[in-house]
């Protein structure tokens, strides 16, 4: 049985290369941008209880009923909360933007043509409907770990530590299948469902209806793409830090200078003038370092992105998407060859 994730690796960087090359920096610099919303870090804030003790009138014997807890007072807790909420609104915006993008990137790679706003408003219901299904899933893995996480309090305040360490092992798998399961259904969702919906003009879930009796019709074909895609990803994530790196190393010559006079003015001239431009100088060195990890994670996306559409298409032509380009580069290769 011929295995396609297999197949079309060289085919994805044959499709990317046409893309790609020769270099032109308003297309480069449009998918960066796409690509800063797509393939973009995301993060986690994960709550830390503090407590303190006093010294109980300076003995260092704590006072008559035990160790109080430490309270910054309303005012703190505000703050605190108007920070995490101000987080949480921006991670859902950022969401938000690069569900619509998911449809924008897929929609360039398809046509060879980066028009943002166009793409845009063609595809930005279909991309809130991604957004909600992201934000389910979302839910319920937080539900999920919060179930967990319950469990394990409980059983730590009411079984012995042999039952706990028995409740832990037996989490550990479930946190497992949990992880699999959603990295599944997420990823298949972008690789998959995204360019069925473009192909169908239809929403989410009735993406992943057409999507699931071509799994269970090839269920060998999907998981080599998943077990290729998984180390593909590693593979691109590693060379995006490494060129990010390289670069930022190269940036610091300038920025060293920058930060080299903001100190100077710091020291010599007038102390809120220095911490001004070194603020300022850390921001454009930021802002910098985001800018170069954007461009040098556009090939890499691109390559995943046509990995999969050549894929999908070989599985099933009816949700092809780029049959110009695999035809191209299909010839290429058989015209090579003789």
């Amino acid at each position: 049985m011929t295995l396609y994730a297999l197949e079309d690796l060289d085919d994805a960087l044959a499709v990317t290369r046409a893309l790609l090359t020769p270099i032109d920096r308003t297309v480069w610099v449009k998918l960066a941008f796409v690509a800063f919303f797509i393939g973009g870090p995301g993060g986690s804030v994960n709550p830390v209880q503090y407590t303190a003790g006093g010294n109980g009138g300076g003995n260092g014997t704590p006072p008559p009923g035990g160790m109080p807890g430490f309270d910054p007072g309303p005012r703190v807790w505000l703050l605190i909360a108007g920070v995490v909420g101000a987080i949480v609104l921006i991670a859902l915006v950022f969401t938000l933007i690069g569900s619509i993008m998911e449809f924008v990137f897929v929609e360039s790679l398809r046509s060879e043509t980066v028009t943002i706003r166009q793409y845009w408003r063609r595809r930005w219901r279909q991309g809130l409907r991604l957004f909600g299904f992201r934000l389910v899933i979302g839910f319920f893995v937080f539900g999920t770990a919060l179930l967990f996480g319950a469990i394990a309090y409980l059983s730590l305040e009411s079984v012995t530590p042999g039952a706990v360490a028995a409740i832990v092992l037996l989490l550990i798998p479930m946190f497992v299948v949990l992880a699999l399961v959603v990295g599944l259904v997420s990823g298949f969702t972008t690789a998959f469902v995204v360019p069925i919906m473009i192909k169908t003009d239809c929403g989410v879930l009735a993406g992943w209806r057409r999507l699931w009796p071509t799994i269970t019709a090839n269920p060998w074909q999907y998981l080599a793409y998943a077990v290729s895609s998984f180390f593909l990803s590693i593979i691109g994530g590693i060379l995006i830090a490494m060129a990010t790196g390289l670069l930022a190393l190269a940036l610091l010559i300038p920025f060293g200078l920058l930060f080299a006079v903001g100190v100077g003015l710091l020291v010599f001239v007038a102390e809120p003038l220095g911490i001004g431009v070194l603020v300022v100088v850390g921001l454009l060195f930021g802002l910098s370092i985001l800018v170069v990890a954007a461009l040098v994670q556009v090939p890499v996306l691109a390559y995943l992105r046509y990995y999969a559409l050549l894929v999908l298409g070989d599985i099933d032509p009816e949700f092809d998407l780029i049959p110009e380009q695999r035809a191209n580069v299909r010839e290429s290769s058989a015209a090579s060859a003789t």
